[in-house]
């Protein structure tokens, strides 16, 4: 998606709960050091505070303006449900956990809105096949 981020993808993720994806999300994060406890639980806190969810199948849970410090790299966690999680009433199959410093994570957030604005493109996101041709649709050039 963007150089200023390390990218990790899970075509098919485990979770069958929003707590269980958001739980997935960073700890696939914490796993390869780019954040810290406290920041995958105050992603929780976000979720409190306010819904994750994006639309079109997508939800990016992150933590909190507060947890920052307990992010120690940029970073996606981008995992794929073959069966949607009810995420506040509404169907989720792509979870991107992100963890960015700074304001890197803007960057990110505009691509996954263009990737994600168009139907079509989400239901070919959906159907790949293998990771390789997942993760293509977010390296793709916006058009």
């Amino acid at each position: 998606m963007t150089t200023q981020f390390d990218e990790y993808f899970v075509l098919a993720g485990h979770a069958r709960t929003r707590d269980e994806a958001i739980r997935e999300a960073g700890e696939l994060l914490l796993k390869n050091g780019k954040v810290q406890p406290e920041y995958v639980e105050s992603m929780f806190d976000r979720e409190l505070s306010v819904s994750t969810y994006m639309g079109n199948h997508l939800a990016i849970p992150h933590g909190t303006y507060e947890a920052a410090k307990y992010i120690n790299g940029s970073a996606l966690a981008i995992i794929r449900y073959d069966e949607p999680i009810e995420w506040d009433g509404e169907p989720v199959n792509v979870v991107v956990g992100i963890a960015g410093k700074d304001d890197s994570h803007l960057v990110a957030l505009g691509r996954l809105a263009e990737i994600f604005s168009e139907t079509e493109t989400v239901d070919k996101l959906l159907k790949a096949k293998e990771l390789d041709e997942f993760a293509a649709f977010f390296h793709q050039d916006a058009a």
